[in-house]
Protein backbone atom coordinates (compact mmCIF):
# COMPACT_ATOMS: atom_id res chain seq x y z
CA UNK A 1 0.00 0.00 0.00
CA UNK A 2 1.18 3.22 -0.94
CA UNK A 3 1.11 5.95 1.23
CA UNK A 4 1.34 9.69 0.14
CA UNK A 5 4.06 11.64 1.94
CA UNK A 6 3.43 14.84 3.77
CA UNK A 7 7.05 15.21 4.33
CA UNK A 8 7.20 15.31 7.41
CA UNK A 9 9.99 12.18 8.75
CA UNK A 10 8.83 8.78 9.64
CA UNK A 11 5.29 9.43 8.62
CA UNK A 12 4.79 6.45 6.07
CA UNK A 13 5.66 4.00 9.34
CA UNK A 14 3.73 5.66 11.31
CA UNK A 15 0.45 5.45 8.91
CA UNK A 16 0.99 1.83 8.74
CA UNK A 17 1.25 1.09 12.51
CA UNK A 18 -2.26 1.13 12.87
CA UNK A 19 -2.21 -2.07 10.93
CA UNK A 20 0.96 -3.76 12.73
CA UNK A 21 -0.62 -2.89 16.23
CA UNK A 22 0.54 -0.16 18.86
CA UNK A 23 2.47 -1.44 21.45
CA UNK A 24 4.62 -3.77 19.04
CA UNK A 25 7.75 -3.26 17.21
CA UNK A 26 6.35 0.47 15.88
CA UNK A 27 5.61 1.63 19.66
CA UNK A 28 9.09 3.55 19.51
CA UNK A 29 8.19 5.94 16.71
CA UNK A 30 8.70 9.48 17.31
CA UNK A 31 5.18 11.36 17.22
CA UNK A 32 3.90 14.04 14.94
CA UNK A 33 4.20 17.34 16.30
CA UNK A 34 2.29 20.66 15.81
CA UNK A 35 -0.11 18.68 13.30
CA UNK A 36 -3.91 18.97 14.03
CA UNK A 37 -6.35 16.92 12.52
CA UNK A 38 -10.14 17.18 12.08
CA UNK A 39 -13.09 14.93 12.23
CA UNK A 40 -16.43 15.80 11.56
CA UNK A 41 -18.30 13.30 13.63
CA UNK A 42 -22.21 12.93 15.15
CA UNK A 43 -23.47 14.15 18.24
CA UNK A 44 -23.97 11.17 19.42
CA UNK A 45 -20.27 10.11 19.55
CA UNK A 46 -19.46 13.98 20.83
CA UNK A 47 -22.17 13.93 23.20
CA UNK A 48 -21.39 10.59 24.80
CA UNK A 49 -17.78 11.99 26.34
CA UNK A 50 -16.24 8.40 23.95
CA UNK A 51 -14.39 10.79 21.14
CA UNK A 52 -12.39 12.52 24.50
CA UNK A 53 -11.12 10.11 25.32
CA UNK A 54 -10.02 8.26 21.94
CA UNK A 55 -8.73 11.73 20.81
CA UNK A 56 -6.49 12.24 23.89
CA UNK A 57 -5.33 8.45 23.47
CA UNK A 58 -4.30 9.39 19.52
CA UNK A 59 -2.67 12.57 20.50
CA UNK A 60 -0.76 11.31 23.42
CA UNK A 61 0.53 8.69 21.29
CA UNK A 62 1.17 10.26 17.32
CA UNK A 63 1.02 13.99 19.01
CA UNK A 64 -1.79 15.15 17.38
CA UNK A 65 -4.34 17.17 18.19
CA UNK A 66 -7.94 16.25 16.93
CA UNK A 67 -10.69 18.64 16.31
CA UNK A 68 -13.57 17.10 16.20
CA UNK A 69 -16.69 18.94 14.79
CA UNK A 70 -20.16 17.57 16.38
CA UNK A 71 -23.01 17.42 13.28
CA UNK A 72 -25.58 15.20 12.47
CA UNK A 73 -24.38 12.67 9.53
CA UNK A 74 -25.35 14.62 6.54
CA UNK A 75 -23.98 17.19 7.80
CA UNK A 76 -20.98 15.83 8.68
CA UNK A 77 -20.29 14.34 5.16
CA UNK A 78 -21.22 17.48 3.95
CA UNK A 79 -18.32 19.01 5.20
CA UNK A 80 -16.21 16.58 4.07
CA UNK A 81 -17.18 16.95 0.56
CA UNK A 82 -16.18 20.63 0.89
CA UNK A 83 -12.93 19.58 2.17
CA UNK A 84 -13.22 21.17 5.69
CA UNK A 85 -12.52 17.99 7.45
CA UNK A 86 -10.13 14.71 6.56
CA UNK A 87 -12.17 12.06 8.52
CA UNK A 88 -16.07 11.38 8.99
CA UNK A 89 -17.52 8.97 11.60
CA UNK A 90 -20.92 8.53 11.54
CA UNK A 91 -24.10 6.33 11.73
CA UNK A 92 -26.12 6.20 8.37
CA UNK A 93 -24.76 4.00 5.82
CA UNK A 94 -26.94 4.65 2.60
CA UNK A 95 -25.39 8.31 3.09
CA UNK A 96 -21.98 6.74 3.54
CA UNK A 97 -22.36 4.64 0.34
CA UNK A 98 -23.28 7.82 -1.23
CA UNK A 99 -20.25 9.51 -0.17
CA UNK A 100 -18.05 6.52 -1.51
CA UNK A 101 -19.63 6.26 -5.17
CA UNK A 102 -19.14 9.88 -4.97
CA UNK A 103 -15.51 9.43 -4.68
CA UNK A 104 -15.04 11.76 -2.16
CA UNK A 105 -14.08 9.13 0.70
CA UNK A 106 -11.95 6.17 0.62
CA UNK A 107 -10.93 3.53 2.74
CA UNK A 108 -14.23 2.68 5.03
CA UNK A 109 -14.01 0.77 7.69
CA UNK A 110 -16.32 -0.83 10.53
CA UNK A 111 -15.87 1.36 13.81
CA UNK A 112 -18.40 0.03 16.41
CA UNK A 113 -22.19 -0.69 17.33
CA UNK A 114 -25.27 0.56 19.18
CA UNK A 115 -28.37 0.42 18.72
CA UNK A 116 -31.63 2.78 18.82
CA UNK A 117 -34.14 3.16 21.22
CA UNK A 118 -37.52 4.80 21.83
CA UNK A 119 -37.70 6.46 25.08
CA UNK A 120 -40.37 9.07 26.65
CA UNK A 121 -42.24 9.70 29.86
CA UNK A 122 -43.26 7.30 32.34
CA UNK A 123 -46.93 8.48 31.59
CA UNK A 124 -46.69 6.52 28.18
CA UNK A 125 -49.70 7.79 26.68
CA UNK A 126 -49.32 5.90 23.37
CA UNK A 127 -48.96 2.59 25.49
CA UNK A 128 -45.64 1.22 23.81
CA UNK A 129 -43.84 -0.09 26.82
CA UNK A 130 -42.36 -3.41 26.42
CA UNK A 131 -43.78 -3.38 22.37
CA UNK A 132 -41.06 -5.69 20.66
CA UNK A 133 -41.75 -3.80 17.39
CA UNK A 134 -40.88 -0.33 16.86
CA UNK A 135 -43.10 -0.04 13.87
CA UNK A 136 -45.88 -0.64 15.82
CA UNK A 137 -44.94 1.41 18.47
CA UNK A 138 -44.78 4.77 15.97
CA UNK A 139 -48.27 3.19 14.42
CA UNK A 140 -49.91 3.80 18.37
CA UNK A 141 -47.66 7.07 18.72
CA UNK A 142 -49.32 8.43 15.38
CA UNK A 143 -52.42 6.70 15.79
CA UNK A 144 -53.10 8.69 19.76
CA UNK A 145 -51.72 11.41 18.04
CA UNK A 146 -48.73 12.09 21.20
CA UNK A 147 -46.05 14.13 21.20
CA UNK A 148 -43.26 12.61 18.78
CA UNK A 149 -39.44 15.23 18.89
CA UNK A 150 -37.99 14.39 15.60
CA UNK A 151 -34.38 15.17 14.88
CA UNK A 152 -35.53 16.97 11.66
CA UNK A 153 -31.69 17.13 10.77
CA UNK A 154 -30.69 14.66 7.87
CA UNK A 155 -28.30 12.82 10.94
CA UNK A 156 -28.17 8.96 11.20
CA UNK A 157 -30.54 9.00 13.87
CA UNK A 158 -33.35 10.73 11.69
CA UNK A 159 -32.76 8.57 9.10
CA UNK A 160 -33.25 5.59 10.82
CA UNK A 161 -36.67 7.54 12.21
CA UNK A 162 -37.66 7.95 8.66
CA UNK A 163 -36.89 4.20 8.03
CA UNK A 164 -39.13 2.91 10.81
CA UNK A 165 -42.01 5.51 9.58
CA UNK A 166 -41.60 3.86 5.83
CA UNK A 167 -41.78 0.80 7.34
CA UNK A 168 -44.84 1.36 9.15
CA UNK A 169 -48.62 2.21 8.50
CA UNK A 170 -48.38 5.30 9.88
CA UNK A 171 -47.28 8.81 8.34
CA UNK A 172 -45.41 11.41 10.56
CA UNK A 173 -47.21 14.33 10.32
CA UNK A 174 -49.31 17.31 12.12
CA UNK A 175 -49.31 19.21 15.61
CA UNK A 176 -48.42 15.99 17.64
CA UNK A 177 -45.28 15.51 15.22
CA UNK A 178 -42.41 17.57 15.94
CA UNK A 179 -39.43 18.15 13.64
CA UNK A 180 -36.71 20.00 15.97
CA UNK A 181 -33.72 20.42 13.71
CA UNK A 182 -31.37 20.04 16.77
CA UNK A 183 -28.56 17.41 18.13
CA UNK A 184 -29.63 14.13 20.51
CA UNK A 185 -28.43 15.84 23.51
CA UNK A 186 -31.08 18.70 23.23
CA UNK A 187 -33.85 16.26 21.74
CA UNK A 188 -33.63 14.60 24.80
CA UNK A 189 -33.85 17.79 26.95
CA UNK A 190 -36.77 18.70 24.47
CA UNK A 191 -38.66 15.54 24.67
CA UNK A 192 -38.11 15.43 28.43
CA UNK A 193 -39.56 18.87 28.75
CA UNK A 194 -42.82 17.90 26.84
CA UNK A 195 -43.37 14.44 28.24
CA UNK A 196 -43.14 13.00 24.77
CA UNK A 197 -41.67 10.27 22.80
CA UNK A 198 -38.21 10.25 20.38
CA UNK A 199 -36.24 7.76 19.06
CA UNK A 200 -32.60 8.13 20.46
CA UNK A 201 -28.87 6.19 20.03
CA UNK A 202 -28.65 4.31 23.46
CA UNK A 203 -25.12 5.71 24.05
CA UNK A 204 -26.60 9.40 24.12
CA UNK A 205 -29.66 8.38 26.35
CA UNK A 206 -27.32 6.39 29.10
CA UNK A 207 -24.94 9.43 28.76
CA UNK A 208 -27.38 11.92 30.18
CA UNK A 209 -30.09 9.37 31.91
CA UNK A 210 -29.12 11.05 35.46
CA UNK A 211 -30.51 14.77 34.23
CA UNK A 212 -33.85 13.35 32.16
CA UNK A 213 -36.59 11.82 33.45
CA UNK A 214 -37.31 9.28 30.32
CA UNK A 215 -37.57 5.77 29.95
CA UNK A 216 -36.40 3.60 27.77
CA UNK A 217 -39.75 1.83 26.59
CA UNK A 218 -38.83 0.20 23.11
CA UNK A 219 -35.76 -1.43 23.42
CA UNK A 220 -33.32 -2.58 20.92
CA UNK A 221 -31.36 -5.09 19.76
CA UNK A 222 -28.61 -5.05 22.28
CA UNK A 223 -31.58 -6.15 24.76
CA UNK A 224 -33.07 -8.19 22.27
CA UNK A 225 -35.10 -5.74 20.70
CA UNK A 226 -36.34 -5.37 17.22
CA UNK A 227 -33.30 -5.72 14.66
CA UNK A 228 -34.28 -2.13 12.59
CA UNK A 229 -32.65 -0.65 15.68
CA UNK A 230 -29.35 -1.53 15.55
CA UNK A 231 -26.92 1.16 15.06
CA UNK A 232 -23.53 0.63 13.22
CA UNK A 233 -21.14 3.27 12.81
CA UNK A 234 -18.60 3.53 10.06
CA UNK A 235 -15.10 5.52 10.00
CA UNK A 236 -14.22 7.17 6.16
CA UNK A 237 -11.01 8.91 5.13
CA UNK A 238 -11.22 12.16 2.42
CA UNK A 239 -9.42 11.14 -0.80
CA UNK A 240 -6.45 13.53 -1.12
CA UNK A 241 -7.11 13.04 -4.97
CA UNK A 242 -10.22 15.09 -4.51
CA UNK A 243 -9.21 17.34 -2.17
CA UNK A 244 -5.65 17.05 -1.94
CA UNK A 245 -5.05 19.59 0.76
CA UNK A 246 -6.49 16.89 3.35
CA UNK A 247 -3.56 15.28 5.60
CA UNK A 248 -4.08 11.18 4.16
CA UNK A 249 -1.09 10.05 6.20
CA UNK A 250 -2.32 11.51 9.09
CA UNK A 251 -6.25 10.55 8.67
CA UNK A 252 -4.81 7.31 7.93
CA UNK A 253 -3.25 6.87 11.16
CA UNK A 254 -5.74 7.84 13.10
CA UNK A 255 -8.22 5.29 11.24
CA UNK A 256 -4.85 2.60 11.80
CA UNK A 257 -5.63 3.79 15.45
CA UNK A 258 -9.13 3.45 16.15
CA UNK A 259 -9.05 0.21 14.27
CA UNK A 260 -6.66 -1.81 15.91
CA UNK A 261 -6.53 -3.35 19.10
CA UNK A 262 -5.51 -0.25 21.22
CA UNK A 263 -8.52 1.34 19.80
CA UNK A 264 -10.68 -1.51 20.03
CA UNK A 265 -9.90 -1.92 23.83
CA UNK A 266 -10.85 2.18 24.17
CA UNK A 267 -13.96 1.81 22.68
CA UNK A 268 -14.94 -1.72 24.39
CA UNK A 269 -13.87 -0.17 28.10
CA UNK A 270 -15.59 3.44 27.38
CA UNK A 271 -18.77 3.10 30.45
CA UNK A 272 -21.10 5.75 31.95
CA UNK A 273 -22.46 4.87 35.33
CA UNK A 274 -20.40 1.22 34.44
CA UNK A 275 -23.02 0.95 31.20
CA UNK A 276 -21.01 -0.02 28.37
CA UNK A 277 -22.11 2.84 25.52
CA UNK A 278 -20.42 1.15 22.58
CA UNK A 279 -19.54 -2.06 21.03
CA UNK A 280 -16.54 -2.37 18.39
CA UNK A 281 -16.45 -4.45 15.56
CA UNK A 282 -13.29 -3.08 13.68
CA UNK A 283 -11.05 -5.91 15.28
CA UNK A 284 -12.07 -9.43 14.22
CA UNK A 285 -10.66 -12.74 12.79
CA UNK A 286 -13.41 -12.43 9.85
CA UNK A 287 -13.91 -9.01 8.63
CA UNK A 288 -16.39 -8.48 6.91
CA UNK A 289 -16.05 -7.85 2.95
CA UNK A 290 -19.34 -5.39 2.40
CA UNK A 291 -17.54 -2.88 5.01
CA UNK A 292 -15.35 -1.31 2.53
CA UNK A 293 -17.53 -0.89 -0.58
CA UNK A 294 -21.40 0.46 -1.26
CA UNK A 295 -23.63 -2.56 0.46
CA UNK A 296 -24.86 -3.50 -3.70
CA UNK A 297 -21.42 -3.59 -4.65
CA UNK A 298 -20.79 -6.97 -6.31
CA UNK A 299 -17.68 -7.70 -8.09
Amino acid sequence: MKILGLGIAGIAGIGMSGCLGFGGQNSELPPITEEKLTLTTTTSTYDTGLLDVVNEAFEKRYGVSVEAIAQGTGAALETARNGDSEVVMVHARELEDNFIKDGVGINRRDLMFNDFVIVGSTDDPAEIAGIDSATEAFEKIAKTESVFISRGDNSGTHAKELDIWSESNAEPGGEWYREAGEGMGPILNQTNMEGAYTLADRGTYLSMKGDIDLEILVEGPIEDGPEILMNPYGIIVVNPAVHDHVKYDIAMAYVGFLTSKKGHNIVENYTVEDEQLFFPTAVSEKPNFQQYVPKEWEP
